[in-house]
């Protein structure tokens, strides 16, 4: 009996039910902001884990949410006392504890490479939010990294988890609608140089070191606020716009759908000028006054001919020669209307079935398998994004060769596969 595991039920200690002590994961979320946020109101109740520590540049923030946690913890604790969460400015100090297994990355997009691949190397599994990276090349080392620690790493695009998106996968990917002709995809507008007046930074606010690798740029609330239309997520140093937001998501499953998690399109076409009537928001002054969006009618072309359009529809529209699946979060319609319900057979293509985003990564970790977003198919799908923005910003086609992962004769479209970090920032 003494050379026996010991394993206490969290029953017996009076705890709330789930796993054992040494069956929980210990937790590090850094990026505490929107979606840092809710992933730490959500986790809090996961008995998978234990959020060990909390990151932010923000002290307010860092500071509210330990304290959040630890009440949390307290609250189902029979002494209801409980001091296990530690707040840290830097990302570094994270990644030096030897107790944390895993951590989970809500920080802008601009930081999202150089934190990942730093948990890589510190032996830590990785949740990264989408879209993966700011860059192709970012996303191409993200990998690289992974796979070199074998680190288990689930990208954040949860569409993948979601009933509804598997469905219309399954139909589409056996043929249920034909050949697939063509795919259209509301997403919303590119990122732009953005330039903002200096404002005065807030007390406990580290802006340089939230700035990082991106050029520097006097302080603005709008330039790091969280919401589109008066945040980073519009801004080009930091972010591709709602193009990379969404399309990271939308996109994702356009891949899914298509069967090209491991590949792309050939070709990306601009769409013709003032084709659109998408309004863009002013993003000055926040007014919401605002110019046309030339994004809309933007076309990628696959090598089996298949076309995926940026325009107008319910999250996503696959076509095919005999049918018709339209999807988005808690949608599903199908033309013809039977199509929605029916039966697959026992020889057709199943599709990964996650447990949900989260659960799926924790058991990923335990088993050591590749989750439903795998990092490789986070970058594949966080590509089709960027290639978009890359042909939007030049306003021209651009070719790619989805195997080289290159643009073909275009040294101009080539040099914003990546792009230079301030130093002293690097991969």
């Amino acid at each position: 009996m003494a050379a026996a595991p010991y394993f206490v039920p969290r029953s017996a200690l009076g705890k709330a039910p789930g796993r054992v002590p040494s069956e929980r994961i210990n937790l590090a979320i850094i990026g505490l902001k929107k979606m840092g946020g809710a992933h730490v109101r959500t986790l809090l109740n996961h008995g998978d884990v234990q959020i060990v520590a909390v990151c932010d540049v923000r002290r307010d923030l860092r500071e509210a949410t330990k304290l959040r946690v630890e009440s949390h913890y307290a609250a189902r604790r029979t002494d209801g006392k409980y001091r296990g969460c530690e707040a840290y400015h830097e990302y570094e100090r994270v990644m030096a504890r030897d107790d944390i297994d895993a951590v989970l990355i809500a920080v802008p997009d601009h930081w999202h490479a150089i934190i990942a691949i730093a948990a890589c190397r510190a032996g830590k599994d990785v949740y990264c939010e989408k879209p993966l990276s700011r860059t192709i090349g970012e996303a191409r080392q993200m990998v690289g990294a992974a796979r070199r620690y074998a680190t288990v790493f689930q990208t954040g695009s949860q569409q993948r988890s979601s009933g509804n998106f598997r469905r219309a996968c399954e139909l589409i990917r056996n043929g249920y609608i034909g050949e697939v002709k063509s795919v259209h995809v509301e997403v919303g507008p590119v990122s732009q140089p953005v330039y903002l007046p200096e404002e005065p930074i807030p007390d406990g606010f580290d802006y340089d070191r939230w700035l990082g690798p991106a050029p520097w740029a006097p302080y603005n609330k709008l330039r790091v606020g969280s919401h589109y239309h008066d945040g980073w997520r519009r801004i080009r140093d930091y972010s591709g716009g709602k193009m990379t937001d969404w399309g990271a998501h939308h996109f994702d499953i356009v891949q899914w759908g298509l069967g090209m998690d491991d590949s792309g399109p050939v070709e990306i076409i601009p769409p013709s000028p003032r084709q659109s009537l998408e309004p863009l928001p002013k993003i000055v002054d926040g007014t919401g006054v605002s110019p046309l969006d030339p994004s809309w009618g933007l076309k990628y072309r696959y090598a089996n001919g298949i076309e995926v359009v940026k325009d107008h529809t319910n999250g996503l529209l696959f076509v095919g020669t005999e049918g018709k699946v339209e999807v988005n979060r808690g949608h599903l319609r199908t033309w013809p209307e039977s199509l929605r319900t029916q039966r697959l057979s026992s020889n057709d293509l199943r599709l990964y079935r996650s447990p949900g985003h989260h659960t799926d990564w924790f058991d990923c970790i335990r088993t050591r398998r590749r989750p439903i977003c795998d990092v490789e198919i986070g970058c594949r799908s966080a590509t089709v994004c960027h290639l978009g923005n890359i042909a939007l910003w030049l306003d021209r086609s651009i070719r790619w060769d989805p195997a080289s992962e290159q643009i073909i004769g275009d040294e101009t479209a080539a040099r914003w596969l990546d792009r230079p970090k301030r130093a002293p920032y690097r991969l």
